[in-house]
């Protein structure tokens, strides 16, 4: 999830769609067979410079424009511009669950200057557009259709599965002539804004206090199933150690942000808690699963609880929500989660 100002609210009646915070427009365009441009597509974006492919965040407007050069008169069926989206898996045709698709041009429509044509002569033309997405799709999940929110970009190397968001505008001939096309990759990425955190914790952040644990308040807290962890110290006696990790709620985290966490271990053996309670003793890793197939929806969630035993050794901490981490997201027969 990318980083957004902290449990701000959204005034009543602000508009769901915006363009795109443009920051730079990319260009890409297709050659005749001497090298000229005839077709170019630009889409004005928040990447951070025109090289990069245009990205864009959830409720943003896609706008751009189109500009096609005909070198001779000729017939065109219809000019359109498309953003589609779709899973792919391995070796598998692309499963298509977003298509918002805008006529640019048609024999019915004027052109931009208000002219009607059945052909076009030679010359220059230019089209702007815009092209909202919505924030949900319908998509066919077990033998149903359910909403779902849109789910980010995912193209990563050795990934079994692919989630594409591409930008495509088409010239669309006349019978036994071939369409042509140019579309290019997009960036998209939802956007999540947490619920604030518990009174308590909030009240620790504006004082500078330490956080207050689940025993405390228990508001503030997720707190997992414990673990038991066995073994034996000194190689002379066993010793048993319950394990219980608690994570900050809301579950929900910015990148870039930390991410708090209380560690409780319990048992009767001082000794061995002293050993597991130093800091090179404990390693937390955040990991992140991808699941496909057709309980990749599927959600179990085991909640915990702390229970005292004869001694406790209580270890706060943060781990760090890299801003290159890939946003978690929940969507039929693809779904990441980081746990």
């Amino acid at each position: 999830m990318d980083q957004l100002p902290a449990y701000s609210e959204s005034s009543a009646g602000a508009s769901t769609s915006r363009p795109a915070n443009a920051r730079s427009e990319y260009t890409v365009s297709l050659e005749t067979s001497k090298g000229e441009k005839w077709l170019t597509l630009r889409a004005r974006s928040r990447a951070q410079d025109s090289s990069s492919l245009p990205s864009f965040l959830e409720g943003d407007v896609i706008s751009g424009n189109v500009d096609m050069e005909v070198a001779k008169s000729e017939s065109i069926k219809a000019i359109t511009v498309m953003v589609a989206a779709g899973t792919t898996y391995v070796g598998q045709e692309e499963e298509r669950f977003l298509k918002v698709e805008k006529e640019l041009w048609t024999p019915s429509m004027p052109l931009p200057d208000g002219s009607k044509v059945s052909k076009f002569s030679k010359g220059h033309y230019h089209w702007s557009f815009e092209l909202a997405l919505p924030k949900e799709v319908e998509v066919e999940d077990g033998k149903v259709k359910k909403p779902f929110p849109l789910p980010p970009i995912f193209t990563e190397r050795a990934s079994p599965v692919y989630l594409d968001y591409k930008l495509i505008v088409t010239v669309k001939r006349g019978m036994l002539k071939v369409n042509q096309t140019l579309q290019t990759a997009i960036s998209y990425l939802p956007v999540t804004r947490p619920e604030p955190p518990s009174p308590m914790r909030q009240k620790a952040y504006k004082e500078n206090l330490r956080l207050i644990g689940p025993d405390g308040d228990p508001e503030g807290w997720h707190v997992c199933a414990p673990v038991t962890v066995s073994g034996t110290v000194f190689e002379s006696r066993k010793v048993e150690v319950s394990c219980t990790l608690a994570l900050a709620k809301p579950l929900t985290y910015a990148r870039g942000t930390p991410l708090p966490l209380i560690m409780t271990l319990s048992g009767d053996d001082e000794h061995a808690l002293d050993l597991l309670a130093s800091p090179s003793s404990i390693h937390l890793t955040m990991v992140r699963s991808v699941m496909t197939g057709p309980k990749a929806t599927d959600d179990s969630v085991e909640a915990g609880e702390f229970e005292a035993g004869a001694v406790d050794r209580i270890l706060q901490g943060e781990i760090d929500v890299k801003r290159s981490l890939k946003p978690s997201f929940h969507f039929p027969n693809f779904t990441t989660r980081v746990s």
